[in-house]
């Protein structure tokens, strides 16, 4: 067994809605899941004119992150929602504050996954996990690809890929929520990541 965090920031819920697919994944694989969501680092009068409270509030279940909980996991499974092409700022300021962790190796060995979605279809997911893969070159984490091992990889048309999961969740409301597919991918994914984690772990 692995003890997995899911480390993410959703603003309108779907990629909440991502991480909890992933979890309820891992956690079908025997793992332990801790579900931390990054910062909020937009001021409240902001928070308040979006109507975005509403949103964070159903997210209750997710503690904040803190950074120095990361080492404890076996594996990060890290996502955030895309904008112009690659990650929000709020999980990237979380991220940015890990050079500590950096400079003394604790995520050295340590399985790392990232899921993201976007508007179109074509806005941006690829890039956004292929950025966020940086984070864990550099802190020299085993990086964990979707492939296309899993089946459900090449089942859905509107999130995923080899790069791993991700949704699609168009402005003007045409698709409320995870599609099946995407529910499913992710879930096949949290499975896999887990089994990798766990090896190595061991």
């Amino acid at each position: 067994m692995a003890r997995i965090g899911i480390l993410y920031y959703s603003m309108y819920g779907q990629t909440y809605d991502l991480a909890q697919a992933l979890a309820k994944g891992v956690a079908d694989a025997g793992g332990e899941v801790a579900l931390r969501r990054a910062p909020e680092t937009l001021p409240q009068e902001v928070v308040d004119a979006q109507g975005l409270q509403p949103i964070i509030d159903r997210q209750a279940d997710a503690e904040t992150a803190s950074v120095d909980e990361l080492p404890s996991f076996d594996g990060l499974l890290i996502g955030g929602p895309t904008r112009y092409g690659s990650t929000v700022a709020q999980l990237q300021n979380f991220l940015d504050q890990t050079g500590a962790l950096w400079a003394e190796g604790k995520l050295v060995g340590k399985a790392a996954g990232f899921f993201t979605g976007a508007a179109t279809i074509h806005g941006g997911h690829e890039s956004t996990l292929l950025g966020m893969s940086t984070f864990a070159f550099h802190h020299g984490m085993v990086i964990v690809p979707a492939g296309y091992a899993i089946p459900e990889s090449q089942s859905t048309r509107t999130g995923g890929g080899p790069y791993g999961p991700t949704h699609f969740a168009p402005q003007d409301g045409s698709k409320p929520g995870l599609s099946d597919e995407e529910i499913a991918f992710a879930g096949a994914y949290g499975r896999h990541f887990h089994g990798v984690a766990a090896k190595l772990a061991a």
